[in-house]
């Protein structure tokens, strides 16, 4: 709908509906929120409240900080992603070193989030590749994908709704496999690494369309099929995972180092999308593709050994 609406009426109508549709969300969260069972409202490790205008003043302080960088320029479009990218980081470093540093982790916990670590990087380099729908894939949409169907021509914002219409057809049919297989089916770094090596693969699958000429619908179709069965592989997988892998003390955390790593890949995914090459596509498209491929194969590699750590976590 929305991408319907920019094509008709503009952006603003698109961002409006946009935001009609979050302002729904919001309310019917809001008005069901007391259904919940009673552990979704226990906060395990409350912040005490002696320490809440503290943090208060640290947040204050950090919205200064973002402030006067972007007023000044040192923050602008021109390398919004980078810094997009070292903040993430950043703040993931200090999570991190957070919680292994933390009293409350007791020794097996710190060998879970240890087992945690591959997983963030393969997750942030998952969502770099994943992400360039909303960058590569929407300008190669708009200049080389023959969008004509029985002379009509569909609209460039229309092929991001591809994905989400496979995410309806077959998270269901991925969550009865999982279901089917039980104690059988590969544990959470294998579905890691096949999520990263399906992705690696779908920018793989760009080879043999690059060159000049326009790429057919049905060809990027196929390709965002193996963009959402990757996304299937990990995303549920991931957010699952951080909270069995996280410390008693610090489950939030945790589901926000997860968070983190989309962050990072999503501001990756901008940063890589500024090196495809409309007129010499292979390089891109194999660097890119490859590379996946190559961190998918060491995750594998290195899956019995981070199911050591993980402590009976699947």
């Amino acid at each position: 709908m929305t991408g319907w609406l920019q094509e008709s009426n503009g952006f603003h109508w698109g961002f409006g509906a946009a935001a009609i549709g979050m302002a729904i969300g919001l309310v019917i969260y809001a008005l069901g929120r007391n259904k919940l069972p009673e552990e979704a409202h226990r906060v395990p490790n409350a912040l005490p409240s002696a320490q809440r205008s503290r943090y208060g003043l640290i947040f204050l302080g950090i919205a200064v900080v973002i402030a006067v960088l972007l007023m000044t320029g040192v923050v602008n479009p021109g390398n919004l992603a980078k810094s997009m990218a070292y903040a993430a980081i950043v703040a993931s470093v200090i999570y991190f070193t957070l919680i292994f540093r933390s009293k409350k982790v007791t020794p097996f916990e710190r060998k879970r989030v240890v087992a945690f670590i591959p997983l963030y990087i393969a997750s942030a380099a998952f969502w770099a590749l994943f992400q360039q729908q909303f960058t590569f894939i929407a300008v190669y949409s708009e200049e080389k994908l023959d969008r004509n169907l029985f002379g009509w021509e569909m609209p460039a914002a229309w092929v991001q709704s591809i994905n989400p219409v496979f995410i309806i057809v077959f998270a269901g049919v991925m969550a009865a496999l999982w279901t089917k297989l039980g104690p059988k089916q590969p544990g959470s770094p294998i579905k890691f690494a096949a999520g990263l090596f399906v992705m690696g693969l779908a920018f793989l699958a760009f080879i043999p369309l690059s060159g000049a000429g326009k790429t057919p619908l049905l060809a990027l179709v196929g390709i965002l099929f193996l963009f959402t069965l990757a996304e299937l592989f990990l995303s549920p997988i991931g957010l699952s995972v951080s909270t069995k892998l996280a410390p008693k003390a610090f489950h939030t955390q945790m589901v926000a180092l997860f968070f983190l790593s989309v962050s990072l890949g999503t501001a990756l995914a901008g940063i890589l999308a500024g090196l495809y090459n409309p007129d010499n596509e292979l390089p891109y498209f194999l660097g890119v593709g490859g590379t996946a491929v190559v961190i998918a194969a060491a995750l594998a590699a290195g899956s019995p050994a981070i199911k050591k750590l993980m402590g009976g976590v699947r």
